[in-house]
């Protein structure tokens, strides 16, 4: 067996799972046992041609129908096709040599008991080497890569221009961002791990590709965590929050708990999951600060308090599509069936989370989604529903180190993944501040 064939047999199981089964791939590589039997490098390799693949998904099989000369004849066997895909890849958006994948494509082929189809699979990856890059070049890439139901949400919300923006944005890797525990030790730790600090004090490292976060230095002291500067803005907003009793509403896994903690809150966590809540009870015993917290395994929709609550944060279920440069799965396993859901179940957690606060009392509510109906079109209508009680308290850019063009004209933060595009970008994210009256 040739070398690197093991790798991408994983990745061919692990793109049927996403693609045909609709599986998150984090899961997927939570749980297969062939991909924990991989050493760290054909990880690594195996992560990346499946994450390519899902994320050039639309140009791959827009190349395929080109090379194929029959495009809308069914291959058989259906693996075939996808073995293509996996070519593909690597021809196209992959640094590896021509020769190579196609040749390792073929003998994926005959691994898959599809040997007499190997001279076709040859055939077809030879033309795209050939003609791929001119193919590639006229490819309208934001509409290829993005589900018609997003593409329409988006262009609705923010226009045409900006939706391919945020398609161009998604083709690229996220960057690995840190949120330090420590703030007096930014300028040590940047140094230690390769990063540069971002406007807000969040680190982001020069390099992410195919880091293991578990052997960087500072992970077992738990002296960082990760968390994209997007995520760590609805914490920043709060101010000077030592000693003040916060509620983290859908807490898990954690990011905003330890910022919360470290920050010197009295915090509530609060999560449905008890396996999402154990990954946060990790976390906190790593970075050594579990005196000040509480955890409580709740449904958010039905949880009851009777404490003083200063400050909510809302981080609200959402299709989460901000995230997309990270997760290139949720374009194959989100609908907008899906979106209408978690509508529905975001009006319900906001008035439940209101109706916990005292007067004076403050509501953060974030999403990582772009569509305005999880983020703006939410708060406007729960304003517009409360408007004796509720008020907006617009965020001000001296809050959130000045980074340009994410406050609306409202006073909430809507990111988009362009913004600090010469840094790397963002997680797409909205966020909105409101008192209690």
């Amino acid at each position: 067996m040739k070398e690197g064939i093991k790798a991408r047999i994983v990745a061919l199981n692990i793109l049927k799972e996403v693609t045909v089964k609709h599986r998150a791939l984090d899961d997927i590589l939570k749980s297969d046992k062939e991909y924990s039997l991989l050493d760290n490098r054909d990880k690594s390799f195996c992560r990346m041609l499946v994450s390519t693949c899902l994320r050039r998904y639309g140009q791959i099989n827009d190349i395929l129908r080109q090379a194929l000369k029959k495009p809308d004849k069914k291959i058989k066997p259906p693996i075939i096709y996808k073995i293509l895909q996996i070519g593909v890849t690597q021809i196209m958006f992959m640094d590896v040599p021509n020769h190579a994948a196609v040749d390792i494509t073929v003998e994926l082929a005959e691994i898959y008991g599809a040997g007499d189809k190997k001279s076709f699979v040859n055939g077809v990856l030879r033309t795209v080497t050939r003609e791929g890059g001119k193919w590639s070049s006229k490819q309208d890439i934001p509409r290829l890569n993005t589900p018609d139901w997003l593409l329409n949400e988006w262009i609705k919300d923010y226009g045409i221009a900006t939706t391919i923006e945020i398609g161009q944005a998604n083709m690229v890797e996220a960057p690995l961002d840190f949120t330090i525990r420590d703030n007096d030790r930014i300028d040590e730790w940047a140094e230690i791990l390769d990063g540069n600090i971002l406007p807000t004090g969040t680190i982001r490292r020069r390099e992410s590709s195919g880091v293991n976060i578990t052997n960087l230095d500072g992970f077992e002291a738990g002296a960082w965590w990760i968390q994209d500067i997007s995520a760590s803005l609805a914490v920043k907003i709060m101010g000077n929050i030592n000693g003040k009793k916060i509620v983290d509403l859908c807490a898990a896994p954690g990011g905003k708990t330890m910022q919360l903690v470290t920050n010197g809150a009295d915090v509530i966590a609060v999560d449905r999951s008890a396996r999402r809540m154990q990954k946060l009870k990790e976390n906190l015993d790593r970075i050594n600060i579990t005196a000040n917290v509480k955890i409580e395994i709740a449904d958010a929709l039905a949880w009851q308090s009777n404490e003083d609550i200063d400050i909510l944060l809302l981080d609200a279920p959402c299709s989460a599509t901000g995230t997309i440069r990270r997760h290139p799965d949720l374009v194959h396993i989100k609908t907008y069936e899906d979106m209408e859901k978690l509508v529905d179940l975001q009006k319900r957690l906001l008035d439940n989370a209101f109706s916990k606060l005292k007067s004076g009392g403050i509501l953060i509510y974030c999403t990582c989604s772009l569509q305005k109906d999880e983020g703006e079109n939410r708060i406007e209508e729960f304003l517009s529903n409360n408007k004796k009680e509720a008020k907006r308290i617009p965020i001000t850019a001296e809050e959130i180190g000045k980074i340009e063009g994410i406050i609306n004209d409202n006073g909430d933060i809507r990111i988009m993944p362009f913004h600090l595009a010469a840094m790397g970008g963002m997680d797409g994210f909205f966020i909105s501040r409101i008192m209690k009256l």
